[in-house]
């Protein structure tokens, strides 16, 4: 659905009357469904009668012309499909002369002939009513003696390109989707984003190409891999076709909703696109866009959505075609696909060539996690690593919370690209933009703040100096950017280890851990030691040598023989042993042996020397610990808020005090009122 020109204030799009007038005419047919649909089946009506009757509205100028080429070529044993969409004037057509007006006249036949209205669209119309299971509702509705009702509430609805432009109608759209999503308890903001999140974000990323894309001929691509009813793809061709109305836009999209996917093909239809660029099914298990490449690429994945579905085939894709495929980089927690997408968008840039040509930017929203989650040598920190080494991260754009239909949660904007200017080469801007918001008249789920056309402009002014704004301290937004290396996003893993010291003893605490060990349980004589062992009951050594004379000295009294082997010693040093800071090192080879209760793990900035790291920060404290050096891992994380944290002192005591106190005198003065 289109979003309007360039400049627009999104606030106004967002609570235009005229679409909401138009949106609420739609609805209105939930009156008539109450009773024998369930409210959070009212889209499967809704949604499909909306499109249909958009479609009537686009083709009525030439229905009478279709029908009569339709006509011509009945018996003619020529396919007459090019014909007939060179006279609707669109990709589309109908070849029947029937309208929903006429089909709600006739009540006695109104499934019928709505069958055979539906039957007479061109095969990529007919395949967009499909995916709402179309037909089950015409026959549901006649069944219920509601169906040539439910049309007659259509044939007033005046959905004209001339009354409706797309962009509107993209509207219309989504408000009825987020109406259906809170009736039945749905995410709305699985479905869509809201307008001015989509300009902020177009422009964002178009806006480095300025020049180039008011060239003659420009042709662009622009993909998004989860493009719902088609949003961010409408909102792409206005800016690029605002940018140069002569330039050519190709939007390609993949969608798993299949009410969505449909809205969103019958909205290219309608514009003059190919339909057969937005794909159904899943992006991970099921790429409809294998092998291509784009100009520009842009997505708001749900957020934290699980991916244990294509689990199977995203596995097998990652570990067979490994940096062949898609997810070589690394496979994120099962529980947030978030950087699966990235990946996926990834492998979809095009290469650079040369001259510096060709290449690709994409933009996409996410909340927080993929900035930190998992450790050094996780999935998802090899996948920043993956980006980040390659040099690919351009930017991210914290935006401010409150700002989707269906979360309350901050989110942010990664821009990335294999084309970077050459001041940009090897630096990740970093741009706090949480205090560029106002709020909303009127609430919309979580969504109580939005993004102004002044906010918008600021934002993306200040993107685009980012560079010289990091650099200037008297900038008035100074404070809100920062510029960084990629390595400094680094860092290394690096295990500290400290060495096991061990007292020797026999408790009563001993004798139930040795009844508990199954390496020792395992032998012939395990009764026979325990016996032996009772009779040092409160013994206490200081060395494992001085101990183990003196076991094997019990043992042999008692009329025993003491078992070989390493696995029996270490067990038996399991049961006896006690951990005392002032006990003996324990050796292994001559070298000490680590304690795992006492192992750390610090995070040293990549640059930075660990040796030198551990003198300064770690030995002064545990002068005795050392560094596994076969466990050190690199990581990268950004960890944004850190950047921006900015350190407030507390109030003061006596003012704090003061505050107390009126409160106090406040509610003693509230108590007397309702005591007299």
């Amino acid at each position: 659905m289109g979003l309007g020109h360039f400049g627009r204030n999104p606030g106004i799009q967002l609570n235009s009357s005229k679409h909401t007038e138009l949106a609420n005419h739609a609805w209105s047919v939930a009156d008539l469904l109450r009773g024998d649909y369930k409210q959070s089946d009212y889209g499967k009506v809704i949604l499909p009668f909306t499109v249909l009757r958009r479609l009537e509205c686009v083709l009525a100028p030439t229905r009478e012309k279709v029908a009569e080429i339709a006509e011509q070529h009945k018996d003619s044993g020529i396919d007459p499909d090019r014909f007939l969409r060179r006279a609707s004037g669109h990709s589309f057509y109908n070849r029947s002369r029937l309208t929903l007006k006429k089909i709600a006249a006739d009540p006695q036949n109104a499934a019928q002939n709505l069958m055979v209205y539906v039957g007479a669209f061109s095969d990529n119309a007919r395949g967009v009513l499909e995916r709402f299971e179309f037909a089950q509702q015409i026959k549901r509705l006649d069944s219920a003696g509601l169906l040539y009702k439910v049309i007659g509430a259509f044939t007033d609805l005046d959905l004209r390109p001339e009354i409706v432009p797309n962009h509107n109608m993209g509207y219309i759209f989504e408000e009825l989707i987020r109406r259906f999503a809170e009736q039945s308890n749905e995410t709305a903001g699985e479905h869509f984003t809201p307008r001015e999140v989509i300009q902020l974000m177009v422009r964002l990323l178009v806006a480095p190409d300025g020049d180039a894309l008011q060239l003659p001929g420009a042709v662009r691509t622009v993909l998004d891999p989860a493009c719902g009813t088609g949003g961010m793809l409408s909102a792409m061709d206005d800016l690029i076709t605002e940018l140069n109305p002569d330039a050519t836009v190709e939007v390609y999209g993949q969608e798993l909703n299949p009410e969505s996917w449909a809205i969103c093909r019958s909205d290219l239809m309608i514009k003059g696109q190919d339909p057969e660029n937005i794909a159904f099914g899943n992006s991970f298990s099921d790429d409809g866009h294998a092998r291509k490449t784009f100009d520009y690429m842009l997505a708001n994945p749900p957020f934290g959505v699980e991916w244990k579905k294509v689990k199977d085939e995203v596995e097998h894709e990652h570990k067979a075609l490994g940096e062949a495929g898609r997810f070589g980089a690394g496979l994120p927690r099962i529980n947030d696909g978030s950087l699966l997408f990235l990946q996926h968008m990834i492998s979809k840039m095009k290469p650079v060539d040369v001259s510096g040509g060709g290449g690709s930017r994409l933009a996409i929203v996410f909340n927080g996690s993929p900035l930190f989650t998992g450790a050094a040598g996780s999935g998802e920190s090899e996948i920043r690593r993956w980006i980040l080494e390659n040099d690919w991260l351009e930017g991210i754009v914290a935006l401010p919370d409150q700002l989707f239909y269906n979360t309350g949660i901050s989110t942010y904007f990664w821009i990335l690209t294999n084309r970077k200017s050459p001041d940009h080469k090897g630096k990740v801007v970093l741009l706090d933009a949480r205090d560029q918001w106002q709020k909303m008249r009127k609430s919309l789920g979580d969504k109580r703040k939005q993004l102004g056309s002044d906010h918008i402009a600021t934002v993306v002014k200040l993107y685009g100096e980012a560079l010289a704004v990091a650099d200037n301290a008297e900038h008035p937004l100074h404070s809100k950017v920062k510029v960084f290396r990629n390595e400094d996003f680094g860092y290394q893993r690096i295990t500290v280890e400290r060495p096991l010291k061990l007292r020797f003893e026999v408790t009563e605490e001993t004798l139930t851990a040795l009844e508990a060990s199954k390496p020792i349980q395992k032998l012939p004589q395990a009764a026979a030691l325990a016996d032996a062992f009772k009779s040092l009951m409160g013994a206490t050594w200081g060395t494992k040598q001085e101990a183990w004379l003196a076991l094997k000295d019990a043992v042999v009294q008692a009329g025993g023989t003491w078992p070989t082997g390493a696995p029996f010693n270490k067990a038996l040093r399991d049961v006896i042993g006690v951990r005392d800071p002032e006990g003996e090192v324990q050796l292994v080879k001559g070298r000490p042996e680590p304690d795992a209760e006492l192992r750390d793990f610090e995070n040293v900035p990549q640059s930075e020397d660990i040796e030198a790291y551990v003198e300064r920060d770690v030995r002064p404290h545990v002068p005795e610990a050392w560094i596994d050096n076969s466990k050190t891992k690199i990581g990268y994380e950004i960890p944004f808020t850190r950047h921006f944290y900015v350190y407030e002192p507390p109030r003061p005591l006596a003012e704090i005090d003061a505050d107390l106190k009126a409160l106090e005198a406040e509610i003693q003065g509230l108590l007397g009122e309702i005591t007299k």
